[in-house]
């Protein structure tokens, strides 16, 4: 059950780390550019909202490992801290990118504010993305440290 649920934390949170590293990547790019090019830009992101069950995956399978590890001190910590980023960007995301792109219907509606929202945007995602990039991290540590001290992983 163990391998099971690693093999699952760690596809899921692979996952969700390929598109927070595409925004992350994609920022230096995309923070100055002018009102018609960034809400041009901003429709490639049409449709990723399905990427919500990918993330839910990630959580879910995330925290059933983390009780299937509880008795192991040190591998359970790493789980526990996996789910703790991936529950980190989801606040990150529900606080400040969410809002932003109901304020602007999706980025097809650009009010007053729109760069004070595209700076939430943005940066929301960027550490959306370290966070996901620290959750894949501390999985590969854990599945490592539970294999080298000889655990029983099955």
């Amino acid at each position: 059950m163990i391998k099971t649920f690693y093999f699952l934390a760690l596809l899921f949170t692979a996952l969700t780390l390929a598109p927070s590293m595409a925004h992350l990547l994609e920022l230096p790019n995309k923070i100055s550019l002018g009102r018609d090019d960034y809400l041009t830009v901003q429709q490639i992101y049409s449709g990723w909202a399905m990427l919500g069950i990918v993330i839910f995956a990630a959580l879910l399978s995330s925290l059933i490992l983390a009780i299937l590890m509880r008795r192991d001190g040190w591998a359970f910590a790493l789980v526990v801290i996996a789910f703790l980023c991936l529950a980190g960007g989801q606040v990150l995301f529900w606080t400040f990118t969410f809002p932003a792109n109901a304020v602007t219907q999706n980025w097809t509606a650009l009010p007053e504010n729109w760069m004070e929202l595209r700076r939430n945007w943005e940066y929301s995602h960027a550490a959306g993305a370290l966070l996901n990039l620290a959750a894949m991290v501390a999985l590969i540590i854990s599945v490592l440290s539970a294999r080298s001290r000889g655990l029983n992983t099955q």
